[in-house]
C-alpha cells in the first residue's frame, strides 16, 4: 500500500479519535483535583487550561500532517538522531505510566461497581481484562473495522457524558458548595493545560495519516477540547456535590450498574489503547524494523504489569514530570517549525548540543514556576521564554552540533 492511500482519515474521524480519547476515568478525577476553586473558577481554569493546551496540541499534529511523519520522529528536526532517541525512550516511559495509570483508575471504577452489585471485589483481575481487551482492540489496527468500532465506541461514550452531566447539574447546591482544600488558580490551570500537553508526543502517530491538514487540526481541536472539558467539568462538579470525582459511584447511584461497568471498561480501553500504540511508534524510532502491532501489545502487557504491582495513585506529580520535559522540548520543535521555517529533518544531524542544553534549561524553570503557583501556571511562561531565547541564541548555538563526518564530506 502506498503513503498516500493511507492518508485516509478525515475531520470526523479525528473529531471522535480525540473525543474519545478524552473521555476517561482519568480525565474526570483529574478535573476533581480543582474542586477547591469552586464551580465558577473551576471552569474557567478549565477552559482557558485547555484552550491554550489544545492548540499548542494541534500545532504539533500540523507538523505530522505537513511532513507525514511521527511525532518523535519530528524532533530530530530540532534535536538530531539522538536527540531524539533520548525523548524517544523518556516517551516510552512516559506512555507506560499512562498505561498503567489508565488501567488500574478504570479497574478501581470498574471493582467499586461488581463490588456493590455482586460482593466481586478483584481490582488485579479487571487489570488483567482491561489489558487483555486493550491488547484485542489494539490487534484490530488502523483498518475500516476499527474506525467503525470506535465511532460507536464514542456514541457510547457520549451518552455516559449526558448521563453524568444530567445527575450533576441539576443538584442545586453545585453552584453555592464550599470544598474543603486549597489550591492557586495558576495551579489550577496548570492541570488543564498539561492534560491536552500531554498528547503531544503522540498526536503526529495520528495526523500523519490525515487526508487533509484543516481536517486533521479542525478536527483534533475540536474532539479534545469538547471532551477532554467537559470531563474536567464533570469530574469538579461530582468532587464539589459528593465529595468523589469517580463517575462509578454516580452511575451507581442512578441505577446504572450494568450499563455503567460496560461504559467505563469502554472508555479506559479505547483511550488507552493510544497510550499504548504510541509506545510502540516511539519505540520504532529507535527500532525501526520492530512490528508496530506486536510492539504495542508488548507495551500494553508492560503496563499491565505495572498497574498490577505498582502503586500509582498521585499521578499529579506524575502530569508534572510530562509538562517538565515535553513543554520546553516542543516550545523549541515549534518554534524551529513555524518561526524559523527549519521544517526538514537533517540527514547528518546526530545531535544539538545547542537545543538539549535549551530544553534542560527549561525542565528546571519549569518546577520553579510550579513551586511558586504563577498565576498561568507553568507550561505556558516556559514555553513562552524557551521559545524568546531560542530565537534570540539559535544563531550564537548552530555550532554546538554533531554530525556524520561521512555525510559531510
Amino acid at each position: 500500500m502506498s503513503s498516500t492511500s493511507k492518508n485516509n482519515l478525515s475531520g470526523f474521524n479525528f473529531a471522535t479519535l480525540w473525543f474519545g480519547a478524552a473521555i476517561s476515568v482519568a480525565e474526570i478525577v483529574t478535573g476533581g483535583l480543582l474542586a477547591p476553586l469552586g464551580f465558577k473558577m473551576g471552569v474557567l481554569a478549565i477552559l482557558l487550561g485547555h484552550l491554550v493546551g489544545t492548540t499548542i496540541l494541534v500545532l504539533g499534529g500540523i507538523i505530522g500532517t505537513q511532513e507525514r511523519i511521527p511525532a518523535l520522529m519530528s524532533t530530530r528536526i530540532s534535536f538530531g538522531e539522538y536527540g531524539s532517541y533520548l525523548f524517544s525512550i523518556l516517551n516510552v516511559l512516559q506512555l507506560l505510566g499512562w498505561t498503567a495509570v489508565m488501567i488500574i483508575v478504570g479497574a478501581r471504577s470498574v471493582n467499586h461497581i461488581t463490588n456493590t452489585l455482586w460482593a466481586f471485589n478483584n481490582i488485579t483481575v479487571w487489570s488483567l481484562i482491561i489489558g487483555i481487551l486493550i491488547m484485542v482492540w489494539s490487534w484490530l489496527g488502523r483498518d475500516s473495522g476499527w474506525k467503525r468500532a470506535n465511532h460507536f465506541a464514542v456514541i457510547l461514550l457520549f451518552l455516559l457524558t449526558l448521563v453524568l452531566s444530567s445527575i450533576i447539574f441539576r443538584n442545586h447546591e453545585l453552584f453555592t458548595k464550599q470544598v474543603a482544600g486549597d489550591l492557586a488558580f495558576g495551579s489550577a490551570l496548570e492541570l488543564a493545560v498539561i492534560m491536552p500537553l500531554s498528547w503531544l508526543p503522540l498526536i503526529s502517530d495520528y495526523t500523519r495519516f490525515a487526508k487533509t491538514k484543516s481536517g486533521g487540526a479542525g478536527g483534533s481541536w475540536l474532539g479534545y477540547f469538547i471532551g477532554s472539558s467537559w470531563m474536567y467539568i464533570i469530574g469538579l462538579g461530582s468532587a464539589i456535590i459528593a465529595s468523589d470525582a469517580d463517575p462509578s459511584a454516580m452511575l451507581l447511584a442512578a441505577n446504572l450498574g450494568i450499563v455503567a461497568l460496560g461504559i467505563i471498561i469502554l472508555a479506559t480501553v479505547t483511550t488507552t489503547f493510544l497510550d499504548a500504540y504510541s509506545a510502540g511508534v516511539s519505540c520504532l524510532n529507535i527500532f525501526p524494523k520492530l512490528n508496530e502491532k506486536s510492539v504495542t501489545i508488548v507495551m500494553t502487557a508492560i503496563g499491565t504489569g505495572l498497574a498490577i504491582a505498582v502503586n500509582i495513585e498521585q499521578y499529579e506529580y506524575f502530569l508534572y514530570a510530562i509538562g517538565s520535559v515535553f513543554a520546553p522540548l516542543f516550545a523549541i520543535l515549534l518554534t524551529d517549525y513555524f518561526l524559523l521555517k527549519n521544517k526538514k529533518i537533517q540527514a547528518d544531524l546526530v545531535i544539538n548540543w545547542g537545543t538539549l542544553t535549551l530544553c534542560a534549561l527549561g525542565t528546571a524553570l519549569y518546577y520553579q514556576f510550579v513551586k511558586f503557583d504563577f498565576v498561568l501556571g507553568a507550561t505556558i511562561p516556559v514555553m513562552s521564554i524557551i521559545s524568546i531565547v531560542h530565537l534570540i541564541t539559535w544563531r550564537l548555538t548552530a555550532k554546538w552540533k554533531y554530525v556524520k563526518k561521512s555525510v559531510q564530506a
